[in-house]
């Protein structure tokens, strides 16, 4: 497999992006569905979670797609997140990346969402959905 011919899926559902003080605990309801990611720094606690589990007034943007890409993909693969965003950019498409261990997700605004498909499989990429 190479940066050129990746395989991404689309999961299910649409996804918010949370920000939360960094002195805040996780909270149980961001941990309530199959995909998450948390990240904590200094200066913030960042969530990445079902839209529909956020409660009213926590700062935070709705309205995204998660595209997953297959792995496992090993550390010394390089250029995967360029070979997904440069074309995604070239249409001026805002991407909001998380990496795993494993793998790498790419998360753009449900209203990119066909347009980024297109670009993507135009790039080379394979697009499950």
């Amino acid at each position: 497999m190479s940066p050129t011919n990746l395989t991404l899926s689309l999961l299910a559902g649409n996804f918010s992006i949370c920000r939360l003080g960094p002195e805040e605990s996780i909270p149980p309801w961001a941990l309530a569905e199959e995909f998450f990611s948390i990240t904590r720094t200094k200066e913030e606690l960042s969530l990445v979670c079902s839209q529909e589990v956020v409660p009213h007034g926590v700062q935070s943007e709705a309205g995204w797609r998660c595209l997953m890409v297959h792995g496992p993909l090993g550390f010394s693969m390089t250029g995967i997140l360029a070979s997904l965003t440069t074309s995604l950019a070239e249409v001026v498409i805002s991407i909001f990346a998380i990496s795993t261990f494993d793998t790498d997700y790419l998360l753009v605004k449900a209203d990119n969402l066909e347009r980024a498909i297109v670009k993507l499989k135009e790039a080379g990429h394979k697009v499950i959905y």
